[in-house]
């Protein structure tokens, strides 16, 4: 989705997808709870070959590699801009219902298949108002700074109140097919269960219609097809905790908010299930969360050792994760850049099979490049 280092409480509240049901507080101190964070290897930016290929952004939400050289990067607030040959160029024409605010905005950027030849990409931002909004992706063509030739994909119903957890992840799947994350609203976690709402799914949205990949997210801000092994995978939010990184298989259900190893915010706990019989267990829990924001599972020639293994961004963490995996199972993890000093938002791999880190300062932030350091 943070990376807190505190004492939380059981306060006898349980809450499930349909009762709401208030416990004895006897024995309150007796269910106290603490989440440590781990004694993981780290390794410094120091560590590294580091460059700035872009700065001076505002609030950034994720980036591409075009082509040619240079970067489209989103920032939040509404702005997409092209970074090449050390200039930054803003991108006009974007749609004039982006919803900006809290966790509302411009998000992700992927280029099309084709993008070489018909320079058309696709963007999902909150659509809407404060009390009305969805998830939203539109596709484009990018006709020098300005983008022609919009179409509307697919808004998230049903629309909804509020500025948090709208996911906004793409992927591309087998066949050139795009697949989006939504968030679960916040307010409305229970129709994460609900097949009939877009809430808290990952959807294949091309070719029309929208259909349902998996059911019960919380808030899926990573997601990535991995061709090598024909695999999606995904990571969301958890509350206090809880934060999943999960291998998704068409059909099933990942259990939010029936099953949770997260606590709600004022220290309840959401549910006392931490499985369920029917429900997908995560490949990787991080607790405290760290809040994960960006996913690959790494291919490159640049880092052989990471070869399938999942790289992630932290935003509440500021650094990035990289989790061993051993045929879909996590067997390691790694803090990289553990001094980098920045929310983490999004992490993709170069052409070259450099690590590109997307660092969230303010109106300082930064998209690094990082490869071996040279002997």
């Amino acid at each position: 989705m943070s990376f807190f280092k505190f004492h939380s409480y059981y306060c006898g509240l349980l809450k499930s997808v349909t009762t709401l049901a208030i416990v004895s507080a006897v024995g309150l101190s007796a269910c106290m709870e603490k989440q440590v964070a781990p004694d993981l290897p780290k390794t410094m930016m120091a560590d590294y070959t580091t460059e700035v290929l872009a700065e001076g952004l505002d609030t950034p939400w994720a980036f591409a590699s075009l082509p040619g050289g240079g970067f489209l990067i989103t920032e939040r607030g509404g702005t997409l801009k092209r970074v090449q040959n050390g200039e930054t160029t803003i991108i006009t024409g974007l749609p004039d219902d982006i919803f900006v605010g809290n966790q509302a905005g411009l998000f992700d950027v992927m280029l099309s298949a084709d993008f070489v030849e018909n320079n058309f990409l696709y963007l999902s931002y909150a659509r809407g108002t404060e009390a009305e909004n969805g998830t939203a992706v539109i596709v484009a063509e990018l006709d020098g700074d300005k983008l022609i030739n919009i179409s509307e994909v697919f808004t998230a119903n049903p629309l909804k109140s509020g500025a948090a957890h709208f996911g906004g992840s793409l992927s591309f799947l087998p066949g050139g097919t795009v697949a989006l994350s939504t968030g679960d609203g916040f307010e409305f976690r229970e129709a994460a269960q609900d097949r009939k709402s877009d809430l808290g799914k990952i959807i294949k949205l091309t070719p029309p219609p929208a259909q349902n990949i998996s059911i019960g997210h919380r808030n899926v801000q990573g997601l990535f097809f991995d061709p090598f092994t024909n695999s999606l995978w995904a990571h969301e939010h958890g509350p206090r905790g809880g934060d999943e990184l999960n291998l998704i298989q068409p059909g099933e259900n990942y259990g939010w908010p029936i099953v949770s190893q997260g606590l709600d915010y004022n220290g309840a706990k959401i549910t006392p299930l931490t499985e369920m019989a029917g429900m997908s267990d995560p490949v990787h829990v991080w607790t405290p969360s760290i809040a994960p924001s960006g996913l690959i599972i790494y291919r490159g020639g640049m880092f052989p050792e990471w070869n399938g293994d999942a790289i992630v961004g932290g935003l509440a963490s500021r650094d990035v994760r990289r989790v061993d995996l051993e045929n879909g199972i996590a067997v390691g993890e790694e803090i990289l850049f553990s001094d980098i000093n920045a929310r983490v938002r999004d992490v993709d791999m170069g052409f070259d099979g450099s690590l590109l880190v997307l660092a969230v300062d303010g109106e300082n932030s930064r998209l690094i490049r990082f490869i071996p350091k040279q002997d």
